[in-house]
């Protein structure tokens, strides 16, 4: 595992473990949504993510976390292990809201400056992200199922204990 994604509903804990495998594994993070945000939640426009993303992939080790579905093939393309977070609706709900008390007047250690707000569109995205999302997204990481380490986490014990036992 040296090229890794991360990527899940919002709430699904692709950050956590992102930071987590970092410090275990000794490899630079990179959280897209950092990358891809400016101040005051003005977003980066598409060709400059693209430029980001390529110039990020050329390094020979490297985790990314985030999902960006305009984007991700070039992610996909680069990884050599894809680690999808397949959390249950409501525990991704819960997430959301416990971080935003969590990091009340304070600013989330994988964001740009400035307090995280809770959108009913972003709310909506995670909720109906099973339904919607989670199928294209199992469907793409099939067609790659040939050539690419993909591990699916269903749960927050399955994703410690794959924490536990990389090295």
């Amino acid at each position: 595992m040296n090229k890794i994604i991360l990527i899940g509903s919002g709430g699904s804990g692709k950050s956590t473990l992102a930071r987590k495998m970092g410090k275990k594994l000794n490899t630079e993070v990179h959280h897209l949504d950092l990358l891809f945000w400016k101040s005051g939640w003005v977003g980066v426009p598409k060709d400059e993510q693209r430029r980001i993303q390529t110039d990020l992939v050329k390094q020979e080790q490297w985790i990314i976390d985030g999902n960006y579905g305009g984007t991700i093939d070039i992610r996909l393309r680069a990884a050599d292990t894809i680690i999808f977070l397949d959390m249950p609706r409501l525990l991704c709900v819960y997430r959301v809201f416990k971080r935003r008390f969590q990091y009340r007047n304070q600013t989330r250690p994988d964001m740009r400056a400035g307090t995280e707000k809770v959108r009913l569109e972003f709310l909506k995205w995670v909720w109906n992200y099973p339904k919607k999302k989670k199928p294209q997204i199992l469907a793409r990481l099939e067609e790659l199922s040939d050539g690419k380490n993909i591990i699916i986490l269903r749960s927050p014990r399955e994703a410690r204990t794959f924490l536990h036992n990389i090295d």
